[in-house]
């Protein structure tokens, strides 16, 4: 599949790029953000996927997350996609930062008119990584995902419906019980429809619920100023209290002071690909 590079950017010894692609799953042309370390120069590499939030594209976490050291030092190739189809010309896409461009929730739609090109959870567990694999030199045995929010939702998912797949998985602020809050709420409802059981299969709460597999260790860091966090979108404890009952260990750190935004994920980011190294490179 044909690849266009977009921009490349010598960082920390390596390459940070992006390249565009015609998507066979969104049916539309894509971008993600690559970054090579040195190490890639001579032998593969394991990968790290990272999903962004809402209203993102495959530019903010390069460019404010400051991931690109620890990634250098520890040999490790960071993919960021963008967070939804882009340029569909789906009447309502635009409408609201919540829903539709910038808001993918990492889902196949099964919904009218967003069924077509909104299955981002099948391009970023099929499409992407075959990409990635195909056209870089990664060890495609070797991977993880971590993400922010609707991405942090969209890593837990990835690594709990796909056991195994998935060497580690992290996540910063993610929004851990979508059915039972309102961004998720709104989300489903377009992208699945009216019945409620199709939206379990994209909840990480019901998901580790009913999980079974080689053992996942989650970390989890969580603003405590996050005003996401005390308006109820994120729901971290009913996720905790899911993964103790079926013994899913789970690093999670409540960090005082922070809140929902990049200025926390920089703060905390070189712990997370630290956490991913040590299963990456094991």
């Amino acid at each position: 599949m044909a690849l266009t590079q977009v921009s490349s950017n010598k960082c920390s010894d390596g390459y940070q790029k992006v390249f565009e692609h015609d998507s066979s799953e969104l049916k539309c042309k894509m971008k993600f953000a690559i970054y090579l370390p040195p190490k890639a120069e001579s032998s593969k590499c394991p990968v790290f996927y990272w999903l962004s939030g809402l209203t993102c594209t495959e530019q903010n976490f390069i460019t404010k997350a400051g991931s690109q050291q620890a990634a250098s030092e520890h040999g490790i190739i960071i993919v960021a996609p963008d967070t939804s189809p882009r340029g569909c010309n789906i009447e309502g896409e635009e409408e609201s930062w919540d829903f539709g461009t910038g808001a993918g929730f990492y889902v196949n739609a099964t919904q009218e008119p967003w069924k077509t090109n909104y299955r981002m959870y099948s391009y970023v567990t099929e499409e992407l990584p075959r990409l990635i694999n195909s056209n870089f030199p990664a060890d495609p045995e070797k991977m993880s995902i971590s993400g922010h929010s609707m991405g942090g939702h969209g890593a837990l998912i990835c690594a709990l419906k796909n056991p195994g797949k998935y060497k580690a998985v992290s996540a910063f602020a993610p929004i851990c019980n979508p059915i039972q809050c309102a961004w998720g709420q709104k989300a489903f409802s377009g992208y699945l429809g009216s019945d409620k059981s199709t939206w379990e299969l994209y909840d990480a709460t019901v998901l580790a619920e009913s999980y079974s597999g080689p053992e996942l260790d989650i970390l989890i860091d969580q603003g405590r100023d996050d005003q996401f966090l005390s308006s109820s979108q994120l729901l971290p404890d009913n996720l905790i209290a899911a993964c103790s009952k079926k013994k899913i260990p789970v690093v999670f750190r409540l960090q005082q002071g922070y809140d929902h935004s990049y200025f926390f994920i920089f703060s905390f980011i070189n712990d997370h690909i630290k956490h991913h190294a040590k299963y990456l490179n094991a």
